[in-house]
């Protein structure tokens, strides 16, 4: 595998949320920052209506859904934080774990009374996600995950890996520079070490019969395309979440939701989360 290669390709389309943003998404914004546990933890609250949670991938920062902002703020009243140690928060044990980040998630929806909400997760943010609806499987009422897993393989090890050894190639490292706001290029060396560091926990190993115990309604994003985690994996998750449903994005990279994916990812979240709750069995 071509590090390089492999590496901005995977970055690529977080990239494309960093740039340019149209006006009408940074209307009706209001940045908070409030202690979860040992971290002060940074968000924003836009639009009105039931709560929507909006959790970023690795590297990212709550800005990555700028691009979608505008027409979820019409329905849903939007969280958006920044991830432990991403964007505006904080991490002082310089550690990162998906296990622990779905608990600072829960902790801010606690510090926000919100006993239920919908949710949707790129790559990191659906991992957290993962383990938010298996720590309390009444707190997520629907989620959508893109460009998640269950477990990493070899190919994210290998990519994760390299990170350890070459830190990020500089035309991506550019990119997340944008989300960087707290602390710059020494925050974005922390992450990328952070990020290396993922290959040697145990964080991501979820069985089907953990997955089974999942009672939100899930909807999993995916490209056919994912040089992190192949299409096996989604197909697993499908099979393991009740009642879930699997959207397979033909040509899709690693979060296939922006540039020609953008309108038709919008139509399909938008029926999805304006679905009926499941009836409890």
């Amino acid at each position: 595998m071509n590090f390089r290669t492999a590496t901005t390709a995977l970055l690529a389309s977080a990239a494309i949320a960093l740039a340019a943003l149209p006006a009408a998404a940074q209307t009706d914004t209001a940045s908070r920052r409030v202690r979860v546990n040992d971290i002060e933890m940074a968000y924003e609250v836009r639009g009105s209506g039931d709560p929507l949670l909006l959790l970023h991938g690795f590297f990212g920062c709550g800005d990555n859904w700028d691009p979608f902002v505008a027409r979820l703020s019409e329905r849903y009243r939007l969280i958006i934080p920044d991830l432990r140690e991403h964007g505006r928060s904080t991490n002082p044990r310089k550690v990162y774990t998906h296990e622990q980040s779905a608990k600072d998630i829960a902790a801010l929806l606690d510090s926000l009374g919100l006993r239920r909400v919908r949710a949707l997760g790129i790559s990191s943010g659906g991992m957290t996600l993962l383990h938010l609806a298996t720590q309390q499987p009444e707190r997520v009422e629907a989620m959508v995950l893109i460009g998640a897993t269950t477990h990493f393989g070899e190919q994210a090890k290998a990519i994760m890996r390299a990170t350890g050894r070459q830190g990020l190639p500089p035309e991506v490292r550019q990119e997340f520079l944008g989300c960087a706001t707290r602390g710059g290029e020494a925050q974005l060396k922390d992450l990328s070490a952070r990020f290396a560091a993922l290959e040697q926990t145990h964080d991501m190993a979820f069985t089907a019969a953990t997955l089974g115990t999942i009672r939100a309604r899930t909807l999993i994003v995916h490209g056919d395309r994912d040089i992190f985690f192949p299409v096996a994996i989604p197909v697993a998750m499908y099979q393991g979440i009740p009642g879930s449903a699997l959207w397979i994005v033909p040509g899709g990279d690693h979060v296939p939701i922006y540039g020609p994916w953008a309108e038709p990812f919008l139509d399909e979240v938008m029926r999805f989360l304006g679905e009926a709750p499941k009836k409890e069995g």
